[in-house]
């Protein structure tokens, strides 16, 4: 008979959780949230201290009755939901609703889904924190006000549909400011220039950058003067002025935080945020690992600490030093900083068991779930391990009136990067030691290589996540439905990995920033999540804050009620024929980027999605040819009679070539310089594209039709001597061969 009930928010969890307590205890679930600020309505009675009226959620009545049923059955009731603000509410409105004492000993938390940890939770039960609760109702006022004040003022103003809030407005603002940067940006020409030495004729050449000149920073601004420098050195003699060899050490990274684990898991994994924290849950949450059963995986996955239990630090020390040795384990285990404005209330995301490696495990997980696993697993015991040790050798050399730099670094203990990829360990580039003074012979003078500045890159999710931390906006927890309701809102589309903002988008920034710039700018969203903060570490009042924020909006609300003029977005009409009502259709933007919809809605609810012809027919069908997008955002190329014709390709079908060679159709493929190229779609024929292209570097030689600049003298010997010894393999090899025949 269970005497003692726990509730959990989800069911996946609670299964993981009654494994490892007796049968006295029965564990259900109360599958999130119970109640919350009515939709319908603002919620919140300005009038009487910011009073939010919380309503029981639609569609919960069933699972509310089933858990006050169970909860009068129960002797003991203990909330166990996720250990953070919005747990400690979720803990609080079902304290509501079943009668609960918030000062009773009724709260349970813990940060991994382990038998362990569980027991010392219910050890270790607590009353409902309150200061917590109220930053989480404070937070959920304020966004309340944001985006019920401000989303009707869009609607009248603008476009119906349309939301505003407080953080995603700033998100969206990020993200124009960055487009704008790109779109005002003008690149500038620079030249780079380099030699390569040797300290004689059997030495080792190494290539040494030019960088200074009559000890000033030497800048290139064009093929000419770059011309006119590698002509001087031509002319110079060198000599080594400093030397300097020294062992550089790469200190581990922290274990994983949610943003972190985000970044890594959009760079390495191409995850979105969203995908990333839904893996993660499952792994906390628990997975069924054969005859153990169903096991938390990692520990909780919304956190701003990088800090580590004690437990777990020497656990994963003991394996490091079983399995890759004890050089590999620090003398002293690693510790790292905390961002000071970080919530520590939790530590890092690690595995709960550092045994369950990802190779062991990889039988029970999704694909999904093995990649995220191995991430954090990998991350967590990296940062336990000794640093990387790389030998780095640095030249500085006089070359006339010229300074040169030959770095180079070679790894002399992988320490940590045992568990990296190649990427992360970086190339080798050997550069022999040659005290000061030395004197180096000129091998060669290589020829300039133009470049340009480039303008900043659109932001990705991972960009935008760091973007968010760093600037205080917004909570771990919260970067993940943020970026999601931007898409959503049709204010950002996502292209391949980029986030790029909408027409509407901008439209919408601009007129909150003009009218809202005390409220929808990064200084103000920082300081009201600090202030949040400071309400659940009982340093700041809620109603205080509350009313701080509330006072100056509302002023400028009234303000922007009557200043902004109403916006006319322009609508582009298409020549698609609605076939339904016979309107001419118009352009939309959703969050899977531009489609076509009548006009008439919404009498009439017509949409069909864009194509844009690509001007060829299908080579297989005849048919016309479309672009058409990944779920990514990838560009390709298919037949409009799909399914029928399954024609595809990454590259667009040329209209007019053949392939002289094979008689396949050409297709045009866009190379990195921006040049289109034409290459034979037949994989197997000599025409077809390379598998592995080479960039084309721009230099002085093809720009001005020069020749390299090299040592005269020393090339006329070189080749003189490869002459001489080309001669005597022939003679050699000519009487090896008449030898053979002879015996024959």
């Amino acid at each position: 008979m269970a005497n003692n009930l726990i509730i959990v928010e989800s069911p996946t969890k609670s299964k993981t959780i009654a494994k490892f307590l007796p049968k006295t205890y029965a564990v259900t679930a109360s599958m999130g949230h119970l109640r919350d600020l009515p939709k319908s309505s603002f919620g919140v009675d300005l009038e009487h201290d910011f009073e939010p009226k919380y309503i029981n959620i639609r569609g919960k009545g069933d699972l509310i009755k089933d858990l006050k049923a169970k909860a009068k059955n129960a002797k003991k009731i203990y909330l166990a939901t996720d250990p953070d603000r919005e747990g400690e509410a979720i803990s609080w409105h079902l304290a509501y609703l079943l009668g609960l004492d918030t000062k009773a000993v009724c709260r349970i938390e813990f940060h991994e889904i382990t038998e362990t940890a569980v027991k010392n939770a219910l050890k270790n039960a607590r009353a409902i924190d309150m200061d917590m609760v109220d930053a989480q109702q404070a937070r959920r006022i304020i966004d309340r006000i944001v985006g019920y004040k401000l989303s009707p003022l869009l609607w009248r103003k603008v476009r119906k549909g349309l939301s505003a809030g407080r953080v995603q407005s700033v998100a969206v603002k990020i993200i124009a400011d960055r487009e704008k940067e790109i779109k005002a940006f003008e690149p500038e020409e620079y030249w780079t220039l380099q030699v390569k030495l040797r300290q004689d004729a059997k030495a080792a050449i190494f290539a040494a950058d030019v960088v200074k000149f009559k000890n000033e920073k030497l800048t290139l601004h064009n093929a000419e003067e770059t011309l006119q420098v590698e002509k001087a050195l031509a002319r110079a003699a060198y000599q080594v002025e400093e030397a300097v060899r020294k062992d550089v050490r790469r200190r581990p990274m922290p274990p994983f935080t949610t943003s972190s684990l985000q970044q890594e898991a959009g760079r390495k994994l191409n995850f979105t945020t969203k995908k990333t924290m839904i893996v993660a849950q499952q792994l906390y949450e628990g997975i069924n690992v054969g005859k153990t059963g169903s096991v938390g995986m990692i520990t909780y996955m919304r956190t701003d600490s990088v800090r580590m239990a004690n437990e777990a630090r020497l656990s994963i020390r003991d394996h490091i030093k079983q399995v890759y040795g004890a050089a590999y384990c620090p003398d002293k285990a690693n510790f790292f900083a905390t961002r000071q404005s970080a919530q520590d209330a939790h530590e890092a995301i690690r595995p709960t068991a550092v045994e369950r490696t990802p190779a062991e495990m990889e039988r029970y997980l999704s694909k999904d779930q093995y990649k995220l696993y191995k991430l954090i697993w990998n991350r967590a015991v990296a940062s336990q391990m000794a640093e990387a040790v790389y030998e780095s050798t640095t030249l500085n050399i006089k070359g006339g009136e010229y300074g040169l730099r030959a770095s180079g670094s070679v790894l002399k203990f992988d320490g940590y990067l045992k568990l990296a990829d190649k990427k992360e360990q970086g190339d080798s580039r050997e550069v022999p030691y040659i005290p000061a003074p030395s004197p180096l012979e000129l091998y060669k003078v290589v020829p300039g290589e133009q470049h340009f500045t480039e303008p900043p890159p659109h932001y990705t999710e991972a960009a935008l996540v760091k973007e968010l931390e760093e600037k205080g906006i917004g909570r771990p927890s919260t970067y993940a439905p943020i970026i999601q309701t931007i898409q959503d809102r049709g204010y950002v589309v996502r292209e391949g990995k980029k986030l790029l903002v909408t027409e509407l988008g901008l439209t919408v920034v601009d007129l909150l920033t003009q009218y809202f710039k005390d409220v929808i700018n990064i200084p103000f969203s920082a300081e009201l999540e600090t202030e949040l903060d400071e309400i659940a570490e009982h340093k700041e009042d809620k109603l205080a804050i509350l009313k701080k924020f509330y006072d100056p909006f509302s002023k400028l609300l009234k303000v922007a009620e009557v200043a902004i003029p109403k916006v006319d977005l322009p609508v582009e009409v298409s020549d698609v024929k609605c076939e339904k009502c016979g309107r001419m259709m118009v352009v939309k933007e959703g969050r899977y980027g531009k489609f076509l919809a009548c006009p008439g809605f919404p009498e009439c609810r017509n949409t069909k999605p864009i194509l844009v012809k690509a001007g060829v027919k299908c080579p297989d069908c005849g048919g016309e040819v479309i672009v058409r997008k990944t779920k990514t955002g990838r560009i390709f190329y298919g037949c409009s009679n799909y399914p029928t014709c399954k024609f595809t390709s990454w590259d667009k079908p040329s209209a007019t070539e053949k392939c002289p060679e094979c008689g396949h159709y050409m297709v045009e493929h866009l190379e990195r310089g921006g040049k289109i190229k034409l290459y034979c779609s037949n994989v197997k024929c000599p025409n077809a594209l390379p598998r592995h292209t080479v960039r084309h570097k721009v230099t002085t030689a093809s720009v001005l039709g020069v020749k390299h600049v090299v040592k005269k003298r020393r090339a006329a010997k070189g080749t003189a001597r490869k002459t001489a010894a080309t001669a005597t393999k022939k003679r050699t090899g000519a009487r090896t061969g008449a030898g053979r025949k002879q015996a024959q």
